[in-house]
């Protein structure tokens, strides 16, 4: 094929460009390439362009077809520099905005930024005793009877006990630095039982932030808590006591006793540290307005989900990093150890925290704008083939809707949708489509598929590259293990223990993702580098990867960490995330119990942040699409009053039949829910009366055991009358529905048993192989569950 290059770069991106490609086509002018090259030389281009692209890139490929026709190929970089035809404009004007195009919509960055800071700056406050201190001298890895967070919280009851106990005073108190450091350790020593309960507000934010910063609060026996509302932060905070995760009751009284033992001080001598505790505490005093604002109407949850994020993602950033050689202080404190010995410096590690966690804050406003998505998909442009005209009919409901709410667009609103076509009606082309439909110019995707299975994950990653054309710079697969990842394309080609963090002092150390990432070609995404330390550069390019890669294509629980994490900053990714793309889960219905819930919160979550979701399955129960909905509007509804943005959620609900758009508005949310209750009924409507009309392609046969429930055997005698039941009907289904082999005669059947859980289906194989078979009949039984060894469970999967 013929094309041409046209550059639009600034900088040294112009520089950088012309060398790739120089190395390619001939110069026809100052900014203009020509060349013949084949679409592998082309795949190669653009990504050798994407690896160094910054916001100064700006390069479009054009395809010469005829003499009277050239198509647009793809542009890397900016795509602001080009038409949607990568035409060049001969005229512009400018106007400067400063940040405003990635800060216009973060009104509370301030307040963010203020409580990360100080939270950072007294977070490990508590390691100042005798006893924490003593035991990274002496190496000892014996668990503290209090734990340094809740020793910090007590030192922050004290400070603010110094005063009235309303934030103005406290926050004073410590920005004009007249805090009495010997009163400090008096009133510590008084042990309080709940640190967090009465203090004023702020004070419980920063308090709360400090607790859970390596862990969440939580029983050893859940149950205890069962049933119980904390609807508001004081109630959860009046709950909270040692026992919740910060004790250590197997201890003597000596060592609880040098837990409130300070004999180096309080870090009042500390000059650095003292300077920017004044200076955020001030900050923080200005912000009160707008913390006050977020706690009246409950998104103070958002404020909170985001400072604790970047107070643990500075912590686990700093706490990787060598200490600093130039830090001046005179505090014989430290922080933690390495394997040499003590590391950093207490004060050198609070304020580098806290410098590090604003960096962070800052680029969390840039995650909207910059991160990377996936343009110029030629299969997701074209019309469906025939059978799958329904897709495009999906594409073209959504983009009316779009155009009657334009006035809607600049602030935004949510997208709840519910795909329930067929199986095997095209839905994985599908939900690219309608993805690609509902972003914010209709031509672009960035979104996390979620899927169940592993397996099914690089199947589906496959597809993505294969049928819908994404290359391996806009996929990136988080397949859970090396392993897996190789037997899986082993198969396919055959077709075709060091220290604990915790004894280091410094448990922010822990991997974010120990998963294995398949990806290719990382471009630059230099404004990602203030997440990650440089000092492991493999390790930071796959965390990069995970956030930068337009599309994700995981298994649930990989994503779902971002609100099911009690301890550790396993969360962390995928909380940063949901923050830039949108949610697909598919086969949604295929989950239970408590999965249920957990996907239900990380619905809530994407909402939340302000993200779409879509959930995809051919049987999707009404309840099942209606709980989910309630908690997305719940959290669309926090991010509308933390953006600015309107409270509306569009919703859509797609079938091979056609599309159905609703606007649901009503500010109230058991109205909103009821909307959506009487939508999603006139839908399902719709499509069984369509089912109806269609040939019956399965045929379910319902067996009754009701006898089973009224026998009242011993429960192993039940058991197996129960599994002779299902002997039973496998040779009445085998009678009905084999298929007789041509060159024996024989008369085979396949057929699959479901069980919920690995014990049972074991107790039902070993029943079956040791049952008497009618004379005519002899089965042949495969076990396939998670607990198998890795490498008979992928035999199993090939012969499956």
């Amino acid at each position: 094929m013929m094309v041409t290059f046209v550059s639009q770069c600034e900088k040294k991106a112009l520089n950088r460009t012309r060398r790739v490609l120089d190395a390619f086509a001939n110069r026809i002018g100052d900014r203009v390439w020509q060349t013949v090259i084949t679409e592998d030389g082309l795949i190669a281009v653009k990504t050798l362009l994407r690896k160094t692209a910054t916001k100064n890139t700006a390069v479009a490929c054009h395809w010469i077809r005829s003499r009277s026709r050239n198509e647009l190929v793809w542009i890397v970089g900016n795509r602001n520099r080009f038409n949607p035809e990568g035409i060049v404009p001969v005229n512009s004007t400018q106007k400067n905005f400063l940040n405003c195009h990635w800060e216009n919509n973060w009104t509370y960055l301030p307040a963010i930024k203020a409580l990360v800071a100080v939270a950072a700056l007294l977070h490990d406050w508590g390691k100042a005793t005798a006893l924490f201190q003593s035991k990274l001298r002496t190496a000892t890895a014996k668990s503290d009877p209090l734990r340094h967070e809740w020793i910090s919280c007590l030192l922050l009851n004290a400070l603010v006990r110094q005063t009235e106990n309303t934030d103005e005073a406290w926050l004073r108190l410590i920005s004009e630095g007249i805090w009495d450091e010997k009163v400090l350790k008096n009133t510590v020593a008084v042990h309080c039982k709940n640190p967090l309960v009465d203090l004023p507000p702020i004070a419980q934010l920063v308090g709360w932030l400090i607790m859970s910063h390596h862990r969440l609060p939580g029983r050893q026996k859940p149950g205890e808590e069962s049933g119980q509302k904390r609807e508001s932060l004081s109630r959860m905070l009046k709950s909270l006591t040692a026992d919740w995760g910060y004790q250590n009751m197997q201890d003597d009284e000596k060592r609880l006793s040098a837990c409130f033992e300070f004999p180096e001080g309080l870090l009042s001598q500390s000059v650095s540290w003292l300077k920017q505790l004044r200076k955020w505490s001030a900050k923080l005093l200005q912000a009160q307005a707008q913390i006050q604002s977020l706690l009246e109407n409950g998104t103070y949850r958002l404020l909170l989900h985001h400072a604790r994020l970047c107070l643990m993602l500075g912590d686990h950033y700093y706490s990787s990093c060598q200490a600093d050689s130039e830090w001046k202080t005179a505090i014989s404190l430290y922080a933690n150890t390495d394997k040499h010995g003590l590391k950093q410096k207490l004060d050198e590690h609070l304020v580098r925290v806290g410098e590090q966690a604003l960096k962070i804050s800052q680029t969390l406003s840039r995650f909207s704008s910059e991160m990377d998505l996936a343009y110029d998909i030629k299969s997701l442009k074209q019309k469906s083939p025939a059978g799958f005209e329904w897709q495009d009919k999906a594409v073209d409901g959504i983009a009316r809707f779009k155009s009657q709410y334009e006035a809607l667009r600049e602030q935004g609103y949510g997208w709840f949708v519910v795909n329930m076509a067929s199986t095997g009606s095209g839905k994985t082309v599908a939900n690219a489509k309608i993805m690609r439909a509902l972003s914010d110019d209709s031509n672009s995707l960035r979104y996390i598929l979620a899927l169940g299975l592993r397996t099914l994950t690089l199947q589906t990653g496959n597809e993505y590259r294969t049928r819908i054309g994404l290359t391996n710079d806009e996929l990136a697969v988080l397949i859970g293990s090396a392993a897996v990842k190789e037997l899986y394309d082993k198969t396919v080609r055959e077709k075709d223990q060091p220290p604990s963090f915790e004894e280091l002092g410094s448990e922010s150390l822990e991997q974010l993702l120990a998963e294995d990432l398949d990806y290719r070609d990382m471009p630059s995404a230099e404004f990602l580098d203030v997440l990650f330390p440089k000092n492991k550069p493999k390790l930071a390019e796959k965390h990069k990867a995970f956030l930068y890669k337009p599309v994700l294509a995981c298994t649930i629980d990989h994503i779902i960490a971002a609100t099911e994490t009690l301890r550790g900053g396993k969360y962390i990714l995928p909380c940063l995330r949901l923050l830039s793309s949108d949610l697909v889960i598919d086969e949604v219905d295929d989950f239970d119990g408590t999965d249920l819930i957990a996907i239900g919160r990380l619905i809530h979550l994407a909402g939340m942040l302000g993200r779409k979701v879509m959930i995809s399955s051919a049987t999707i129960p009404p309840n099942l699409a209606e709980g989910f909905f309630n908690t997305y509007q719940a959290g669309w509804r926090l991010h509308s009053y933390f953006k600015n943005a309107y409270v509306t959620v569009a919703c859509a609900w797609i079938d091979e039949f056609g599309i159905q758009t609703e606007q649901v508005d009503n500010p109230e949310s058991e109205n909103r829910c009821r909307l959506y209750q009487n939508a999603h009924r006139k839908f399902i409507g719709k499509r069984v009366a369509n089912l109806q009309k269609q040939m019956v392609k399965r045929k379910a046969m319902i067996v009754r055991c009701d006898e089973l429930l009224t026998n009242k055997n011993d429960s192993l005698t039940q058991r197996h009358h129960y599994f002779d039941k299902i002997k039973q009907t496998v040779e009445q289904l085998h009678t009905h529905h084999h298929t007789i082999d041509t060159k024996t005669g024989k008369r085979v059947s396949f057929g699959v048993i479901r069980m919920a859980n690995i014990a049972p289906c074991v107790a039902l194989a070993q029943y079956l192989l040791q049952a008497g078979w009618r004379d005519n009949i002899a089965p042949k039984i495969m076990v396939y569950h998670s607990s198998q060894v890795l490498l008979l469970r992928a035999t199993n999967k090939k012969n499956i």
